[in-house]
């Protein structure tokens, strides 16, 4: 018997964006189920639609056809303030190009998205304390982003993404604008949180390296899965 516990599932998922007559088809007809405590690496060359399947799973873009589930609930019945609540609690996202608020320090930045889910600021701020502690950033929590390097900006990332304690964490292209040792100890960061803190977590990427640390890798081209299979056990180092 299969115990495993699915945590987003995708059922014949198509998408295709229009653009005046051009018609431009993303994804067609993706099934794909992802499992509690896995770490999914998912390759394709651009253009190949990694990153709208990666939108869709964490419902930032919906599908044109077929059905998405998170956790068992079909997100296609779901109203915008119900869809706005599962993003905020179940999903966190790390994106290549960071997406932190300039202004703010990095200790509100990670604080944010919990006011939003209505946690008190003062446990908000304890727990982004954590955070930026267990990244290493303990000592620059009154920095603002533009003060820090890129790898110190995508550690932010990680643990605003990791606020509200989701249940999957999307990274997109995580070292794409980082140089390679920078890269290498970001991956070290998500091979942690899976390995350790037994989050379930999904890297779209391009680099074959960075897909290497994935336990399960999934290529993509032109909107189809062409390749879905297991890796290695042990980790690279």
């Amino acid at each position: 018997m299969n115990m495993k516990e699915v945590v987003l599932r995708l059922e014949n998922v198509y998408k295709t964006y229009h653009s005046g007559e051009v018609e431009t088809r993303a994804l067609r007809g993706i099934t794909l189920e992802i499992y509690k405590g896995s770490f999914l690496s998912i390759v394709g060359p651009s253009g190949s639609g990694k990153s709208t399947l990666l939108n869709i799973m964490g419902l930032l873009d919906f599908p044109e056809k077929g059905k998405v589930f998170i956790e068992d609930k079909d997100i296609t019945t779901l109203d915008l303030d119900e869809l706005a609540k599962i993003r905020g609690k179940k999903i966190g996202f790390v994106f290549q190009q960071f997406n932190l608020i300039q202004h703010l320090t990095i200790l509100e930045n990670v604080t944010l998205p919990m006011l939003f889910q209505n946690v008190s600021e003062i446990e908000a701020q304890k727990r982004a304390k954590e955070l930026l502690r267990m990244v290493g950033l303990e000592e620059k929590v009154l920095r603002r982003p533009y003060q820090l390097s890129g790898g110190e900006q995508q550690r932010v990332a990680i643990a605003r993404a990791l606020a509200n304690d989701p249940s999957i964490i999307l990274a997109d292209e995580p070292t794409g604008n980082l140089d390679s040792k920078t890269g290498k100890m970001i991956m070290e960061i998500f091979k942690h949180l899976h390995q350790d803190k037994k989050r379930t977590i999904v890297v779209v990427t391009h680099d074959s390296y960075i897909a290497s640390y994935g336990e399960q890798k999934i290529i993509i081209q032109d909107g189809r899965i062409i390749s879905n299979h297991q890796t290695r056990k042990e980790y690279i180092s």
